[in-house]
């Protein structure tokens, strides 16, 4: 394939079959179809107003939660008056209903939700965990994505993406970095999600998982050959580092002084360009450069306390050491 490109992916909805299992959900409606309804947004609503009889603004494509509070309300009614509530309140073209503290919804509700087609699931978690919990989710399934061709590795809890030219070394660099105790979350192909506006976060097609390829090798199971403990689903990426061809007459920084970044779904990620040639331990470097970007984060850089030692000694007339 050719590196460095990028492709949008759909991220338009999320399966409430998905939902259910993700979260062990209990299926109160088992002839309906779960894989047929979709969720297409993150936020969640808890009905109590449109129990009431308020519809203004309703959201219908929200996934409805029912509480205690809730739950309670629509049993102080009588059967009559439930029906009408939950006729109303049904009749929208919602993706799920989902009872929260394994309270169970009544015959006559889901009477009502196999009319309208509305799938009921339960749980025993803790109403506002458990939104908490689903909210995360459908904001990681429904994020903004796209697919980048490069590598992904944990390296000391930092997300470094490796990214260059086909046949550079990207994959030989990724399976040092296993060897040395490190942890591969996707090779060539990287499935890039903007959690928030400043978090991004790679994880590997279901296809590829766990695989590198090696040209002259082939194919190999990183789980399989180095263990479970070499691998993981999904990590935040904090650094971005770009191999290119060794160019003799290229000016490369030598300091540091000033960061450079690049740029995907509108999120600025830190970028280092590393110019490869024959000797160069490319597994050490990317080691180097993510702790370094740790040491950065937590407000030291090495750099600048180069430059502030520089300009202190050439205050006090000693000579420049770069002279």
């Amino acid at each position: 394939m050719e590196e460095n490109e990028e492709f949008a992916t759909p991220n338009g909805s999320v399966s409430v079959e998905k939902i259910a299992e993700r979260l062990d959900l209990k299926n109160f409606t088992a002839d309906n179809d779960l894989k047929r309804h979709k969720v297409i947004i993150s936020d969640v609503n808890r009905p109590a107003l449109q129990l009431a009889g308020y519809f203004e603004h309703f959201e219908e494509s929200r996934v409805q939660i029912i509480g205690n509070v809730e739950y309670t309300y629509a049993h102080l009614m009588d059967e009559n008056e439930q029906r009408m509530r939950y006729e109303n309140f049904l009749q929208f073209d919602i993706p799920c209903v989902i009872f929260c503290r394994n309270l169970a919804p009544g015959e006559l509700f889901l009477e009502i939700a196999e009319k309208y087609d509305v799938p009921v699931l339960g749980t025993g978690r803790a109403t506002s965990e458990f939104m908490a919990e689903l909210i995360r989710l459908l904001g990681e399934e429904l994020a903004p994505c796209i697919t980048v061709h490069g590598v992904l590795v944990d390296v000391y809890g930092e997300g470094v993406m490796i990214t260059g030219d086909s046949g550079i070394g990207k994959s030989e660099a990724a399976l040092e970095l296993i060897r040395r105790g490190h942890r591969l979350v996707t090779d060539d192909v990287v499935e890039i999600r903007r959690i928030n506006e400043h978090t991004l976060v790679g994880t590997s097609p279901d296809v590829t998982r766990h695989f590198i390829e090696l040209r002259g090798i082939g194919i190999i199971d990183v789980k399989t050959l180095y263990g479970v403990e070499c691998v993981r689903e999904k990590q935040q990426i904090d650094l971005v580092i770009q191999l290119e061809d060794w160019q003799k007459d290229a000016d490369y920084d030598r300091l540091g002084l000033e960061d450079e970044y690049t740029e995907y779904l509108g999120v600025q990620i830190a970028c280092h360009s590393l110019p490869i040639r024959p000797g160069r331990n490319l597994a050490v470097i990317c080691e180097t450069a993510a702790v370094n970007h740790r040491q950065k984060k937590m407000g030291y850089n090495a750099a600048q306390e180069l430059y502030r030692r520089v300009q202190e000694n050439m205050v006090r007339g000693g000579r420049e050491p770069f002279e």
